[in-house]
């Protein structure tokens, strides 16, 4: 582990920080190419990014703090100490989603199609936040299995499937379905390897019951798009 990458006078640098930043700047810069590319405003959807990316880490941040109450509690002022990683998946896309609609009705853009266009390179970004979990030493696996390179991994080949069908004909909203459906499906297997999350029900923990149900609600929408097709 190597939380910390070098400190210069009063300024420490980390590497969950430094790797979310790479990640933002990864991703939201590949998003604002492929906008170009597509007729978009790639200056908006940069905007867009990074309006999303704060609603993000605060919802992520308010998630995992909930869920690790009990630790929290007890030492409050962590709670700020996003520098020492702590960011909940699911959180941050609730917030993410709820913000990103009321900014994307307010600058009259298309849902489906800013969705479609962005969540591969999220993958990408994504993949790269979880070396930082690594370098950071959380969201750990069991023993000594490296969890969060494998998730790092598993990212990566969902960012290069959804570019592939993102570069194929594909109705408005199918490339974000195809994001939750596989994300979700990858994290309910790692979560079996991962010993930082408790169990709460059917010996699963909380991640794998909402991936579960995201998993069934993006397979429904992706079979009505198909059929919509026929």
């Amino acid at each position: 582990m190597h939380p910390t990458i070098c400190t210069i006078g009063p300024i420490t640098i980390y590497s969950y920080g430094l790797m979310l930043a790479l990640a933002f700047f990864v991703a939201s810069t590949l998003a604002a190419i492929q906008a170009k590319k597509e007729g978009l405003n790639p200056e908006l959807i940069f905007n867009f990014c990074l309006a999303v990316l704060i609603a993000g880490i605060i919802g992520a941040r308010i998630f995992y703090v909930v869920e690790n109450f009990g630790y929290y509690k007890q030492y409050p002022l962590e709670i700020i100490m996003l520098q020492r990683g702590g960011l909940s998946w699911f959180g941050g896309l609730i917030a993410a989603l709820v913000y990103g609609l009321a900014y994307l009705k307010k600058k009259k853009l298309s849902v489906y199609k800013t969705f479609d266009l962005i969540v591969p390179f999220l993958a990408l970004g994504q993949a790269l936040g979880r070396i930082g979990c690594f370098l950071n030493g959380c969201c750990f696996g069991r023993t000594v299995i490296p969890i969060q390179i494998y998730s790092a991994l598993l990212l990566v080949i969902i960012f290069v499937v959804l570019r592939f069908l993102q570069d194929r004909p594909h109705r408005n909203g199918e490339i974000f379905f195809y994001y939750l459906l596989l994300y979700s499906a990858k994290r309910f297997f790692v979560e079996f390897w991962r010993t930082d999350n408790p169990i709460v029900f059917a010996q699963m923990t909380l991640f794998q019951l909402i991936g579960i149900a995201i998993f069934i609600f993006a397979a429904i929408q992706l079979i009505r798009s198909k059929r919509a097709n026929n």
